[in-house]
């Protein structure tokens, strides 16, 4: 089945629906870094340039060949949409919530028979729900069949994925194909820990480590030995330069604490003058992450976020795609970290804004499942009860 990824980022869902055997034809976005990394580890893909709004259905066409799209996928820019936005509900203000309506569009140009749609959970609370029912609305009268939509929230862990991350994830089937959504089933087994996660990675301190790193011993569970399948060296492993008072400051955080519970001696210092203490306090700066628990949400800020568990930095690059489930031969491109007047988003902004690759499988072998397989009796049964309830 040929897929399109909009606004696809690094390619967090391509490589979920890869992995589930979808054929990606497009992948698409603004960022030109990102379509460096497309371009490295999705060479059967095309990578599409450009702001989705001006990008107009010749150019999907002229890569196409005449080939029908059976799934678009794809994760709208979710800032507007944001907890951590305390304007979230006036989205008629925020141009990137409008971006959704793009996303429609590409719908009714192909009607594939699925799609699937990503965001922040937040957007189940805007404008006291109103929000994601004008969503649900659009996409049921969407093309030339309309679509049968469910929505759901997703812990990454529960599928997987080191770390505790959750995403709304919206699914709609082709109504004329009397299916209705099913969301994939949780694992059973135990959740993956942060040490499971990395602890067979080089050893390196804050300023070390370089491309192309030997493994210093075999995968140490499952989880280690899915991440190397392909892999015989270690790249995007470079710990980040730190001052010797930042040094300090992280050995005094314990696990589970962060620079609040050390703020008087070693807090943060102002910008130009290091001798006055910042009046500025986040109480995720520096978080020491506990490592037999799942990560926290691995944001594009993870850099600064987080500290190792065991060593006194913060994480890498190679690290946090090791919490994102990103394998070992997955190569970020674009630079590592970004100063502000760069172009382009920084390897660590790559990984926070992805999707899970695991959590994206798990969705697409559902989908591919009842695609072929049509929907359970059992499932069909809740689904017309729930169509009465409404």
């Amino acid at each position: 089945m040929n897929a399109i990824d909009l606004f696809c980022g690094c390619g967090g869902m391509t490589l979920g629906f890869k992995w589930a055997g979808f054929n990606s034809i497009i992948a698409s976005d603004i960022d030109i870094n990102c379509g460096k990394t497309i371009n490295r580890n999705f060479p059967e893909t095309t990578f599409l340039l450009g702001d989705i709004s001006e990008l107009g259905k010749i150019k999907f066409d002229e890569i196409l060949k005449n080939k029908n799209v059976d799934i678009i996928t794809g994760g709208p820019p979710c800032q507007g949409f944001s907890l951590a936005n305390k304007n979230r509900n006036k989205i008629e203000d925020d141009p990137r919530n409008k971006l959704f309506y793009d996303y429609v569009k590409v719908i009714k140009w192909y009607n594939p028979k699925a799609f699937v749609m990503e965001n922040v959970k937040g957007l189940l609370s805007m404008q006291g729900g109103e929000v994601i029912k004008t969503i649900v609305k659009e996409f049921e009268n969407a093309g030339n069949y309309g679509y049968n939509v469910r929505y759901n929230i997703l812990k990454a862990s529960d599928y997987g994925v080191p770390q505790n991350r959750e995403r709304v994830i919206l699914i709609g089937i082709r109504k004329d194909l009397d299916i209705f959504p099913e969301f994939p089933d949780k694992m059973e087994s135990a959740k993956i820990t942060v040490d499971d996660a990395i602890l067979d990675l080089p050893i390196i301190n804050a300023g070390e480590g370089s491309e192309g790193q030997s493994y210093l011993s075999k995968p140490l569970n499952s989880y280690q030995s899915l991440m190397r399948v392909n892999s015989k060296k270690v790249y995007n492993h470079i710990g980040m330069s730190h001052t010797q008072r930042v040094i300090e400051r992280f050995k005094a955080i314990a696990p589970g604490k962060n620079l609040l519970d050390v703020w008087e001696t070693h807090g943060a210092v102002k910008r130009g003058d290091p001798s006055i203490k910042s009046e500025i306090k986040f109480s995720q700066n520096n978080l020491r992450l506990i490592g037999n628990k799942p990560a926290p949400t691995v944001a594009a800020s993870f850099q600064s976020n987080f500290i190792h568990p065991y060593l006194d930095r913060n994480f890498t690059a190679r690290e946090g795609a090791r919490f994102q489930s990103f394998p070992d031969d997955f190569i970020f491109e674009g630079m590592r970290t970004k100063m502000s007047w760069e172009i382009g988003l920084s390897q660590y902004q790559q990984i926070g804004n992805a999707v899970p690759p695991l959590m994206a499988k798990a969705v697409a072998d559902k989908i591919k499942e009842i695609l072929i397989n049509g929907n359970s009796s059992k499932y069909l049964a809740k689904s017309i009860q729930l169509e009465l309830e409404l």
